[in-house]
C-alpha cells in the first residue's frame, strides 16, 4: 500500500522522537513533522499547510496533530488526479 511506503519515511525522523511504524499504523494521529517526513517537506512547510487548511488537522490544547485517515484521504485524492492529469 502506497500509505505503507510513505509512512516508512518516518524512520528516517531523528530515534529520541521517531514511533515505530507499528506505532504509527495503530495511532490514529500523526504529528505534524511526521506528516511533513510523509508528504515529503520540510518541518515549518508542514506547519504552514496546516495552518492555511492544506493538511487536515485537529489542535488539542496547545497541541497539533493531523488525523491519519485524513491525510491518507488526501494523499490518495492527490494520486488519483495527478493520474487523471497524466492521462490526458
Amino acid at each position: 500500500m502506497l500509505i505503507s511506503h510513505l509512512f516508512s519515511q518516518v524512520l528516517a525522523y531523528p530515534l529520541p522522537y521517531r514511533r515505530s511504524m507499528e506505532n504509527i499504523r495503530q495511532c490514529a494521529t500523526v504529528t505534524v513533522s511526521e506528516a511533513a517526513l510523509i508528504v515529503g517537506i520540510g518541518r515549518m512547510a508542514a506547519y504552514e499547510a496546516v495552518r492555511r487548511g492544506d493538511i487536515p488537522s485537529l489542535r488539542i490544547g496547545r497541541r497539533i496533530v493531523v488525523p491519519r485517515a485524513a491525510l491518507e484521504r488526501m494523499l490518495g485524492a492527490a494520486l488519483q488526479s495527478t493520474e487523471r492529469i497524466g492521462d490526458e
